[in-house]
């Protein structure tokens, strides 16, 4: 079983290197087969086509996007939750290799279009969302916690200077994703009625 897993996992990096080198539709099987070193009849084993792999791929991020809602609808919604969140959404994305899926998705929405599991993605993105945000909160406010996801996947794509670390575009995010949602929630309270209030 855990080799079923390593291959699964090794399937789908493999896959990942080749669409974002070479584009979703430009790669096939058989070359992800050929650059796995293993048959297309064992690739097959795993995945039947390479709308599987996408799929598998967006239902990684979708579980992992999942645990972070299920751990915040626990919080109180406090600036101090919606901190946390965003402190652990950037560490997920750094680690293994999810900044690249969304790099990929960012890149190849022709493979999301016809995928069954990115509106459940979409929908999970949507709830995150909703956990930054306070519906009291003035309008700029809430567009700035919500921004604040949007910075973490900005900086992949900002940022393509070969001089520029993943840990140095994920430090730069994280610290304009604070600052975004940073609000205090006494600032939100006495300025609820004026829409041009703005962060400290």
């Amino acid at each position: 079983m855990r080799e079923n897993v390593d291959t699964r996992t090794r399937i789908q990096q493999v896959a990942l290197e080749l669409f974002t080198e070479q584009g979703y539709e430009g790669t096939s099987l058989r070359e992800i087969a050929e650059r796995l070193g293993v048959t297309k009849a064992a690739l097959y084993y795993h995945f039947k086509t390479k709308e599987d792999i996408v799929g598998s791929l967006v239902q990684d991020r979708i579980a992992a996007i999942q645990r972070l809602i299920a751990w915040g609808r626990e919080q109180p919604r406090t600036v101090g939750t919606r901190r946390e969140l965003i402190r652990r959404y950037s560490a997920d994305l750094h680690d293994g290799r999810h900044h690249e899926i969304m790099r990929f998705f960012e890149r190849n929405q022709t493979a999301l279009r016809n995928q069954p599991k990115g509106e459940m993605m979409r929908d999970r993105m949507l709830d995150l969302l909703d956990l930054l945000r306070d519906e009291d909160a003035p309008l700029t406010v809430q567009l700035k916690c919500s921004l604040a996801i949007f910075a973490l996947h900005a900086t992949w794509f900002v940022f393509r200077e070969s001089g520029i670390t993943d840990a140095d575009r994920q430090r730069a995010a994280l610290e304009v994703a604070l600052e975004l949602v940073g609000v205090s929630e006494d600032l939100v309270g006495e300025n609820s009625g004026n829409p041009s209030v703005t962060l400290r």
